[in-house]
């Protein structure tokens, strides 16, 4: 493979929704857990999310016979516009922070907002990056889902 190791995942979406209400699906838990997690269950009860600087946020996807925990921190929350977070599941060596990932929302019009992703760290084969990139995209039709019911 020609060029450099895959280091992260960039994601680009133009989402039907005003920028405060896609801001909203990222930081308030029913409409986290709507979406995240794609068609897999993400009970309310097992979400926990302190929107602010430093605050911890968790959730658990349940999927017959498996449970999949994920958990990070807040590192930067400029709502409605910019959210940064570290992510890390069961997997991940305990010793690191996790990934990083920044969510920055544009909006194109009253009711349409450009949603940029990226996620960085390092701490992923590029194997590990396409799968995880595969997870966001499906995520993220659920999301468009969620929107476009509301």
């Amino acid at each position: 493979m020609a060029g450099s190791p895959r280091e992260g995942i960039d994601i680009t979406r133009v989402v039907q929704a005003p920028r405060d209400r896609v801001f909203a699906a990222w930081t308030e838990p029913a409409d986290f857990a709507a979406w995240y997690g794609g068609d897999a269950d993400v009970p309310l009860d097992r979400v926990s999310m302190d929107v602010t600087p430093g605050g911890a946020w968790s959730l658990v996807i349940v999927m017959p016979g498996v449970e999949m925990p994920f958990h990070g921190v807040y590192r930067e929350v400029s709502a409605p516009e910019r959210l940064v977070f570290t992510l890390k599941d069961a997997s991940a060596p305990g010793d690191i922070e996790g990934e990083t990932v920044t969510v920055t929302l544009t909006e194109q019009s009253r009711t349409s907002t450009e949603m940029v992703f990226r996620q960085r760290g390092g701490h992923l084969t590029p194997e590990q990056y396409a799968a995880a990139e595969d997870g966001w995209e499906a995520f993220f039709d659920a999301l468009d889902t969620l929107l476009a019911s509301r």
